[in-house]
């Protein structure tokens, strides 16, 4: 499910993570220098191995510390200043455990992780594998793997190289969303001499796509409202096909579960407004963007239930036919 979500949640991620309020703060700034110049004469040396192996340096664990500092200085500051708390190198400051940067985006993030486990191995239980869609939705499942796993990895530790992967691990995801559903909904999978043409077409224009999305990102510039634009515009095409879908079949069949993709995107758009609220973390760990990762852990498990009732209905229509 994570392809019909990346697409929202790319709105509120399209923009540089760099000159926020709290880096342009003087005694932010005196803070990190004060901080290397007394502690970072011996390099990394002095901080414990558990940072040391999430890579942390002695420069950013300084930063990390300043943050905090600064932070409790202009909450407990008289009279009261407007915004107490102000993001650094666009996030806010969080309370690492483990050396986690963002503790709870990183175990709801494992929740998806999960929910996807738990949805393929109900596929791969409730399908035949002759069943010809079943690969599609399987291979569905191990994007939303790789997606999870790079989030939980750049919610970690926040690097250019894991930003990259989880950029570009939730791309393809989307873009395999935007891939498969119309070869459900159209039965593109039925091999008669039209589907294959069409099928080949798409398969090799949703390739190229993906390679000339990440050479534009990795070659030409890292632009975030261009990613944005591109995950958008995947994901409402997807959203849009999969609402028509479900309202038809539901009409058709008058079964419950018909209803399931349009009730899933609906509830995704509502969860979608966790992102808009951009609250500074409470208890220092759960900010709005962590709840919204929590937020799609239900429906990804619904969506797998969705694909093998429709699964089981066409394979019954299929035994009526024969």
């Amino acid at each position: 499910m994570r392809s019909l979500v990346i697409a929202i949640v790319c709105i509120t991620l399209a923009k540089p993570t760099l000159g926020s309020v709290g880096d342009r703060l003087p005694e932010f700034k005196d803070c990190v220098s004060v901080c290397i110049a007394e502690n970072c004469q011996h390099g990394d040396s002095v901080l414990p191995l558990t940072l040391r192996l999430l890579l942390w340096t002695c420069s950013s664990n300084c930063d990390y510390i300043c943050q905090h500092i600064i932070t409790d200085r202009r909450v407990s500051q008289y009279p009261p200043i407007a915004e107490p708390i102000v993001q650094y190198h666009g996030k806010w400051p969080f309370d690492r455990f483990m050396g986690a940067q963002e503790p709870f985006s990183v175990l709801f993030s494992f929740f998806n992780f999960l929910a996807h486990q738990q949805g393929l191995a109900k596929i791969r239980a409730s399908i035949p594998s002759d069943y010809p869609l079943r690969k599609y939705y399987i291979a569905f499942g191990y994007f939303g793997y790789a997606s999870w796993v790079f989030s939980m990895i750049f919610h970690t530790r926040d690097f250019n190289l894991t930003e990259k992967l989880d950029y570009f691990a939730a791309g393809a995801s989307v873009l395999y969303g935007l891939y498969y559903t119309p070869i459900r909904i159209y039965r593109l999978d039925r091999k008669t001499p039209a589907n294959r043409i069409i099928w080949r077409y798409w398969t090799a224009l949703c390739v190229l796509m993906f390679i000339g999305h990440i050479s534009y990102l990795n070659f030409w510039r890292w632009d975030y409202t261009y990613n944005m634009a591109a995950n958008v515009a995947a994901g409402i095409v997807q959203n849009l096909l999969w609402s028509w879908f479900s309202i038809t079949t539901y009409q058709k069949l008058k079964r419950p579960w018909a209803a399931w993709p349009g009730l899933i995107v609906a509830w995704i758009i509502m969860a979608m407004s966790l992102e808009l609220l951009d609250f500074p973390p409470v208890w220092g760990m759960i900010d709005a963007h962590s709840l919204w990762h929590l937020g799609t852990v239900l429906p990804t498990w619904w969506w797998y239930n969705f694909l093998v009732k429709d699964a089981q209905q066409d394979m019954a229509g299929q035994r009526l036919k024969a």
